[in-house]
């Protein structure tokens, strides 16, 4: 550990910026349906709905992405934490970012330029701290922040040269497979390891019931889900995708169950990690029929599964359990942990079954927009404390 006397709150990078994602997914999502319920327009100089597309992904994910690397990365490499100034001054980037793109009619292009500087920033922080401790295992992991930093480049520069990269859609599909990749990857980490923790710790040492370790099985997976995404990426609406996503569904639907999730339930700390992965194979699912029968579902529906439902599920479950564990706090979900969970998933069921909802569309994306926004708020408000306090004594 790096030596800091300064603020708790910039002792590790997982403090100032989940706590950011939370404070920010309680404020942007609320803005968003305000805009979509009266057709008001924010000042920046796209619209509203790309406004929130934008803050949720190159936003809120961003935050939640990078209190986890800033945290995961000294402990794969070895090398010291961004701590004290340094990471103050990060934080104040990525603030920036949110302050100016807010703001960007005003001078789209500069203010662009200060929004899209975080990521690339980011990402080129991770290159240097892997490569220079030559953890090479996770390059893979740089190479999926600087995609993501990427699609925010392209998303500014098709909008404000009107340069048209396959079709409108390609940043996005670019930054969201690039954050499939990523759920898969940690998630295909996290979840298998501290769920045979969990159980190892209770007692139980019979491999057969223990998760099962990566193998051949998760590394084909691996391979044709990159296979997949890419052909998505360029061919979004090739038939071939539709069987591909079928395919995906099926195969990471049988790695999650490998898992041995429904040992867990005892601990929603460890049983929300498989939750999280879960939407993935559901994700698939919808993305196959949204492919091959659009009439029949539509793109923006599916694609919740992902946004709604995989990313705010897992940032959820990867923020609660690593703040309780790098405060050395007790790691298990008290109550308002477990209605932070409560409220991230049926916020997403919600969202997903808004088209066919009795209740309207419209109303039911309000009700689902509004418990997602509380899920970010309980958070930033219960885990205050953890992110602002000293780190307990073990």
């Amino acid at each position: 550990m790096r030596a800091h006397a300064g603020p708790a709150f910039l002792e590790r990078g997982f403090r100032p910026f989940f706590f950011a994602a939370g404070v920010w997914g309680a404020l942007a999502l609320p803005l968003w349906l305000w805009m979509f319920a009266t057709g008001s327009e924010v000042p920046a100089y796209v619209s509203g709905r790309e406004w929130h597309i934008h803050e949720m992904l190159y936003g809120y994910l961003a935050a939640a992405m990078t209190g986890f690397v800033l945290t995961a990365v000294p402990n794969w490499t070895g090398r010291m934490p961004v701590v004290g100034s340094a990471l103050a001054a990060l934080f104040a980037l990525w603030v920036a970012g949110r302050l100016a793109f807010f703001f960007s009619s005003l001078a789209p292009w500069p203010l662009a330029l200060v929004d899209m500087a975080f990521l690339v920033v980011l990402a080129a922080l991770i290159w240097r701290e892997v490569l220079a401790g030559r953890n090479f295992r996770n390059v893979p992991v740089c190479l999926l922040v600087s995609l993501i930093a990427l699609g925010n480049v392209l998303f500014h520069v098709a909008r404000l040269t009107g340069i048209t990269i396959i079709d409108g859609l390609f940043d996005e599909r670019l930054a969201l497979a690039a954050v499939a990749t990523l759920l898969m990857l940690i998630g295909g980490r996290v979840t298998p390891s501290f769920t045979r923790n969990w159980l190892m710790k209770r007692g139980i040492m019979d491999e057969a019931r223990l998760p099962a370790a990566f193998g051949p099985y998760d590394r084909s997976t691996a391979i044709l889900t990159l296979a997949v995404l890419g052909l998505w990426l360029f061919l979004p609406e090739w038939k071939l995708a539709a069987l591909g996503f079928a395919l995906l569904a099926v195969r990471h639907l049988i790695r999650l169950a490998r898992w041995k999730g429904l040992s867990t339930l005892a601990e929603p700390l460890v049983t929300i990690l498989h939750v999280g992965y879960l939407w993935l194979p559901v994700w698939f699912a919808l993305m196959a029929i949204a492919v091959a029968w659009p009439e029949v579902l539509g793109y923006s529906t599916a694609i919740h599964a992902l946004t709604a439902g995989a990313i705010t599920t897992m940032t959820l479950a990867i923020m609660t359990r690593a703040s309780l564990g790098h405060s050395g706090r007790r790691l298990t979900a008290d109550r308002p942990t477990q209605v932070i969970y409560l409220l991230a998933i049926v916020g997403a069921i919600l969202r997903i079954a808004a088209p066919l909802s009795p209740m309207g569309y419209e109303p039911t994306v309000h009700l689902s927009g509004t418990l997602t926004a509380l899920a970010f708020l309980v958070f930033a408000v219960h885990y205050a404390p953890v992110f602002f306090r000293p780190r307990l004594a073990k």
